[in-house]
């Protein structure tokens, strides 16, 4: 007999959590590995445990559902996330899959949906509850890869930063939009303004309009 799937929970609802880790205990391929009530911890306890799969929620008290995400798979890639949230909205869902996770469900999931996706997830396969695969197979197949020259000298983060400032979108909303906060977004802008070689915002804007970034309108 195989190993069992080692699950780690992170929400911060009891009754909720408490319902997981029953759901887990009660299969026979899947064991509890831990349970987190704030994104802190689950980061912490995803480093310590070592888990299989994460169920991530993502409204997390001290550290939100998809900054804990981004960090658990930037220390472990091998441990697959699975969002189990409310949120159904565009920006949530692939705000989560660009935070690397290989999941999401919405609370609704009955317990089939979710066993099936921890197991999907342990597998290395991508799973979505029904109401969002036909959006998540929409979004990759409209959307435009940047070119892999433009500005090789900036990072992912600060790319995708610089496409959002392009649009004439505020620190504040580029916060917003990528769950992160205003003081990593200042020091986002301000290694970008560096890397290019510009004074100012505006400047950078001008060079990202020219090479093709910002074409969007801000939403």
């Amino acid at each position: 007999m195989s190993e069992p799937i080692r699950v780690l929970i992170a929400d911060d609802h009891p009754v909720f959590r408490d319902g997981l880790a029953c759901l887990l205990r009660a299969a026979q391929d899947t064991e509890l590995a831990g349970a987190a009530a704030t994104g802190t911890e689950a980061v912490e306890m995803a480093g310590q445990a070592k888990p299989d799969v994460v169920v991530m929620d993502l409204n997390m008290p001290e550290l939100n559902g998809i900054e804990a995400t981004r960090r658990i798979v930037a220390e472990s890639p091998q441990i697959a996330v699975v969002v189990l949230t409310m949120f159904e909205d565009d920006d949530s869902v692939f705000a989560a899959l660009r935070a690397g996770a290989r999941g999401y469900l919405l609370k609704g999931a009955d317990q089939e949906q979710i066993r099936r996706a921890v197991r999907a997830a342990a597998a290395g396969e991508a799973i979505f509850g029904a109401e969002l695969a036909a959006r998540v197979l929409a979004y990759s197949a409209l959307r435009p890869s940047a070119p892999p020259a433009v500005f090789p000298q900036l990072t992912d983060r600060e790319r995708e930063v610089l496409e959002l400032v392009a649009r004439g979108q505020s620190n504040t909303a580029i916060a917003a939009r990528l769950y992160l906060s205003q003081k990593t977004i200042r020091n986002n802008v301000s290694n970008i303004l560096m890397k290019l070689q510009v004074a100012d915002r505006a400047q950078a804007i001008v060079l990202a309009r020219e090479a093709g970034l910002g074409q969007q309108a801000a939403a």
